[in-house]
């Protein structure tokens, strides 16, 4: 490859708009690859910016990492994704697009009616929770959709 292809950390970070701290993340986590000049510093192939591209529309549309990791080793030898390897892999996130999209229209319109009556206590909330029996279910908000209740651990 002529070294004319590789482009630093600040240029793909320029080109890509995601911070080199994002870049230095995605390499440690096997996202990115790249290589090094005899002083150590990072050189990415050009092609890397789709690589990006694709992570920045997956994390756009709601994929978590683990996911678009996943998707990315599926390319042989760490190719950059196409346009075909798009639209497969994001026919195959559909189902959990789609229960995502239907857990966030039951909260809003739970929301509406639960804010309607004016208490805005959900522990003693007659509609949602009365006597507080949700708490015997553990903690954190139960009364969410399962889709809406992931945390940063689950890869969101």
């Amino acid at each position: 490859m002529d070294t004319k292809d590789l482009l630093t950390i600040g240029e793909v970070a320029h080109r890509s708009g995601f911070p080199q701290s994002a870049l230095r993340y995605y390499e440690r986590e096997g996202l990115l690859r790249t290589t090094r000049t005899s002083g150590g510093q990072r050189r990415y192939e050009r092609s890397v910016l789709r690589r990006l591209a694709f992570i920045r529309a997956a994390r756009t549309i709601g994929v978590g990492l683990d996911e678009v990791r996943a998707g990315l080793d599926q390319l042989p030898d760490g190719r950059t994704p196409t346009k075909s390897d798009w639209s497969r892999l994001s026919k195959s996130w559909r189902g959990r697009l789609d229960e995502q999209i239907q857990a966030l229209v039951a909260l809003r319109d739970g929301l509406d009616s639960c804010i309607g009556c004016g208490c805005l206590s959900l522990q003693r909330c007659r509609l949602y929770n009365p006597d507080d029996r949700v708490s015997d279910l553990g903690p954190g908000a139960r009364l969410l959709p399962p889709m809406l209740r992931r945390t940063p651990a689950d890869g969101v």
